[in-house]
């Protein structure tokens, strides 16, 4: 079983209909016990930094997650939830986030009046090394993104994709070991991201 973490962010119904898509059971669930007993867990969202570790902190989740990526269980974040990931975010005034992965998450500063903020639509990732999730994506495939801050890891061997957006060259996918992130929306990105949702069904690190 798929638990899909609800933190009260957003965008977590069509995490679980995307599974759903493809044939899998996935659960969207805030109970620790159910969290820690699942094959696979997915950690979604879209909203602000600062009340999602407030939420996570007052669901006594942030150890759950944490033991969840030490036990090694396939674990994907998306969006908001790759952002919690780093060690912190600029968001909010500055955001202490749960450190599963080295590197902070700040703000685009665009010098070009084009480069809106959000960046809100798709976009190419460039496979800059293989990942699992990526079995079978083309490089300079669009993905959707919605998001104003955009993940910085301090290891560039953690990032098998990038995108480039006002001016900067971002990681768009994050890898560690059973840890796996995205900024972008697979669940929102039609065939090619279920394909990616698919890989993950199927990964075992």
């Amino acid at each position: 079983m798929i638990a899909i973490v609800d933190y009260k962010a957003g965008n977590l119904t069509s995490v679980r209909l995307a599974f759903r898509a493809l044939g899998c059971d996935a659960a969207v669930t805030s109970d620790p016990q159910v969290i820690l007993a699942a094959d696979r867990v997915v950690f979604p969202g879209v909203g602000a930094a600062g009340s999602a570790m407030r939420n996570l902190t007052d669901l006594r989740l942030i150890p759950v997650l944490k033991e969840v990526a030490a036990r090694g269980t396939p674990f994907l974040g998306i969006c908001l939830g790759t952002q919690i990931l780093f060690d912190f975010c600029e968001e909010d005034g500055g955001t202490p986030t749960l450190g599963l992965l080295p590197g902070r998450v700040p703000r685009f500063q665009p010098m070009d009046r084009w480069d809106k903020v959000p960046q809100m639509g798709w976009n190419q990732v460039k496979i800059v090394r293989p990942h699992p999730l990526l079995d079978g994506i083309e490089d300079g495939s669009e993905f959707y993104f919605v998001h104003s801050y955009y993940p910085a890891p301090s290891d560039p061997s953690l990032v098998p994709g990038t995108t480039d957006y006002a001016g900067i060259t971002f990681a768009s996918m994050v890898g560690s070991g059973n840890v796996a992130a995205t900024q972008f929306h697979p669940e929102k990105s039609g065939r090619i991201g279920l394909r990616l949702l698919a890989n993950f069904i199927r990964w075992s690190p």
